[in-house]
C-alpha cells in the first residue's frame, strides 16, 4: 500500500482504479496503462485492510469498494453509470442514477449524452472517528433533500429545435471579455441570445484580459468539439463565419442595458440580423435577465454544467492536482481575492498596513475607471456593508469559530495575493496546512501556462470542485460558479460568509472565543450549500441556484 501512495515513484492514487460503466479502469492518471478489467480483477490491485484504505488516524475512511477513487472530470471518464462512497450524502443513488437520466431528446448513437459531460467531482470524505461535535459540523455535508438534475425541455422547445439547429443564414459573433468565470457566464448568455434570435453561433471569441495579458483563445481554455456537440440539439455551432457572410468593417453592438429579457432581444436585433444575416455583440456580461422562460434558463445550465467542459490539457492537470489534495483527506478550497486589482476595484484596503494601502491608493487613483460602485462611500462603509474582500486574517478566523480544526488542509485558489507571504500569514499560522497550485504541482506541470491566467483558474475551478467545504472571500463570479456547481452534483457543502452581519462582531475584542464561536455558527447555519430555491430576485442567477429550473425534488 505504501508503494501505491507513493506519488513519487509514478504510480500513487494516480494509478489506481476508475468506475464507470460497471467496468474499472486502470486508467487515472500518469501511471494508468489504459486497460479495462472486471470489478474483481480490478480490486485486486488495491486491496489492503478488506478493500479499505484507512487513513488520518481513523478520524476519515476513504472506502475504494464500490467507489471511484479517481477524478470523473478525467477525459476518459464516461457517466453512464457511477460508483460511489455508499455512505457519502453528496451521492446518493437517486442522485447518480438523474445525473445518468439526463439525456438528449434521442437515442441515436451519434447524439451526445448529457451523463457523459456533466462535470462530476470526487466524491466527499466519510466522516468517522474522534472528530470533535464543532469539526464533525464543519466537515458535514449539507442535506439535498432529494434535488436531482433534470433538464427536461418542453415539447414547444424540442419542436423550435428542428429548425434552429439547422440555420445556415443568420450568424450571431460574440465577443467575450473578463476572468475566466465572467468569461463563462457571457458564452453562456451568448447561446440563450442566438437561441432566442434562431441564429447560429460563432465559436465565441475571447477578448485579451486588459489586467493579466491572457490572450488564450476558446479551444486553449474549452473542448471545442464537446462544446458543439453537447448543443448540436439546441443552436447549430460552427468554428468561423462562412465566405458569404465575411465583410471588410462589421459594426459591433456595445449598447445593451442590464438585464434585457427575450423580447428586447428580439425587438432590438431581429430584424437587422433577418437583413444582413450578421450580428456581432460585445460586453454582454449581465446584460441578460437573470429571469427567463423556464426553458430558457435549463439551457443555461446544460451551457454552464455540461458543455463548457475544459480543454483536455486543463482537465489533466486540474484532475491530477486535484487527486493531490483528496489521497491526504478532506479539504478546504477558499477562493481568496487577495490580488492587487481587487484592493483596487472594490476601494478597500489590504489591512497590510500603511505602505501597502499607499500603494493600492495611489494606483486607484491614476486608474479611476478600474473603482467599481459606491463611489461616494468610505472604506469603513464599504467593509461594514459587506462589499470588501474578506482579508487571511478574516478568513481564518471565521474557519476557526466555524470549527475546521487547526490540522484541516486548506486550498487557496486565485491568483498571487498582494502583499505576497504577508497577505497570507495570519491564515498559515492559524492552519498550517495551506496549499496552492504552485506547491501541488511538479517541476514543469505549470509552466505551459505561465501568462495564462485563465487556464491556471480553470484549474483552480477543478480543484475547489472536488473539496470537502468551499468559501469565497468575496463572493464574485467565481463563486457563484462554485455555488451552482456544487448544487447541481449534488449540494456539497459551501459556506457563503455573511459579511454584513459578522464584521462588527469581530471588532468586538471583549467577546470570548466560545461566544464568538457560537455567533459565527448561527449566521451561517442557513449558509451552508443546502438547497435554496432561484426567487425572481434581480441577483439570483440560475446558475447558481439551479433548483428549481434545472434541479427536481423526487
Amino acid at each position: 500500500m505504501d508503494q501505491l501512495l507513493d506519488e513519487e515513484s509514478g504510480d500513487g492514487f494516480d494509478s489506481m482504479i476508475k468506475i464507470a460503466s460497471g467496468l474499472t479502469e486502470l486508467a487515472c492518471g500518469e501511471g494508468g496503462d489504459g486497460r479495462i478489467l472486471d470489478g474483481e480483477e480490478a480490486m485486486k490491485v488495491v486491496a489492503t485492510d478488506n478493500g479499505e484504505f484507512i487513513e488520518g488516524g481513523g478520524s476519515f475512511i476513504l472506502i475504494f469498494q464500490n467507489s471511484s477513487p479517481c477524478s470523473l472530470i478525467s477525459p476518459s471518464s464516461t457517466f453512464t453509470s457511477f460508483s460511489f462512497p455508499s455512505l457519502s450524502p453528496s451521492y446518493s443513488p437517486q442522485l447518480l442514477a438523474s445525473l445518468s437520466a439526463i439525456v438528449s431528446d434521442t437515442h441515436d448513437d451519434d447524439k451526445p449524452r448529457l451523463s457523459n459531460s456533466v462535470m462530476v467531482p470526487l466524491p466527499p470524505h466519510r466522516l468517522s472517528g474522534n472528530l470533535s461535535d464543532e469539526e464533525r459540523e464543519f466537515w458535514e455535508q449539507p442535506d439535498g433533500e432529494g434535488y436531482r438534475p433534470c433538464l427536461n425541455f418542453s415539447l414547444e422547445y424540442r419542436k423550435a429545435s428542428v429548425r434552429i439547429s439547422k440555420e445556415k443564414r443568420r450568424f450571431l459573433v460574440v465577443v467575450v471579455s473578463g476572468g475566466l468565470n465572467q468569461q463563462r457566464n457571457q458564452i453562456v448568455d451568448a447561446v440563450v441570445i442566438a437561441r432566442i434570435l434562431g441564429a447560429a453561433l460563432v465559436v465565441p471569441v475571447l477578448q485579451v484580459n486588459p489586467i493579466w495579458g491572457d490572450e488564450s483563445e476558446f479551444s486553449d481554455i474549452f473542448d471545442v468539439e464537446h462544446f458543439k456537440k453537447t448543443l448540436q440539439a439546441d443552436v447549430r455551432l460552427v468554428s468561423s463565419l462562412p465566405s458569404t457572410h465575411l465583410v471588410s468593417r462589421q459594426s459591433i453592438e456595445t449598447q445593451i442595458p442590464f438585464h434585457v429579457p427575450p423580447l428586447w432581444i428580439r425587438a432590438r436585433f431581429f430584424k437587422e440580423l433577418n437583413e444582413e444575416g450578421l450580428l456581432v455583440l460585445k460586453g454582454l456580461d449581465s446584460k441578460l435577465s437573470k429571469n427567463l422562460p423556464t426553458d430558457l434558463q435549463k439551457l443555461r445550465c446544460k451551457v454552464a454544467f455540461h458543455a463548457l467542459r475544459f480543454a483536455a490539457p486543463i482537465r489533466e492537470l486540474g484532475n491530477r492536482l486535484a487527486r493531490r489534495m483528496w489521497i491526504e483527506g478532506p479539504y478546504i478550497a477558499i477562493h481568496l481575492r487577495l490580488e492587487k486589482d481587487v484592493w483596487i476595484r472594490s476601494g478597500c484596503l489590504t489591512g497590510l498596513g500603511p505602505e501597502y494601502d499607499d500603494i493600492i491608493n495611489s494606483d486607484r487613483e491614476s486608474r479611476p475607471e478600474f473603482l467599481t460602485g459606491r463611489l461616494n462611500m468610505s472604506y469603513a462603509q464599504r467593509r461594514l456593508m459587506g462589499l470588501c474582500p474578506l482579508n487571511a486574517l478574516e478568513v481564518a478566523r471565521l474557519l476557526k469559530a466555524l470549527g475546521a480544526p487547526k490540522t484541516a488542509r486548506i486550498y487557496i485558489a486565485g491568483g498571487e495575493p498582494f502583499g505576497g507571504r504577508l497577505a497570507l500569514q495570519p491564515l498559515v499560522e492559524e492552519f498550517p496546512n495551506v496549499m496552492t497550485k504552485n506547491l501541488l504541482a511538479r517541476d514543469g506541470e505549470l509552466t505551459p501556462y505561465i501568462n495564462r491566467s485563465s487556464a491556471l483558474a480553470a484549474a483552480d475551478y477543478i480543484v475547489s470542485l472536488s473539496s470537502d467545504v468551499f468559501l469565497p472571500s468575496h463572493g464574485g463570479n467565481m463563486g457563484r460558479a462554485m455555488q451552482g456547481h456544487r448544487a447541481y452534483v449534488g449540494h456539497r457543502k459551501y459556506i457563503k460568509p455573511n459579511k454584513r452581519m459578522m464584521l462588527p462582531f469581530f471588532e468586538e475584542a471583549s467577546i470570548s472565543n466560545a461566544k464568538f464561536s457560537s455567533i459565527m455558527r448561527n449566521l451561517h447555519r442557513k449558509s451552508r450549500g443546502h438547497p435554496e430555491l432561484r426567487t425572481d430576485r434581480r441577483d439570483r442567477d440560475v446558475l447558481a441556484y439551479p433548483v428549481p429550473e434545472c434541479m427536481c425534488k423526487h
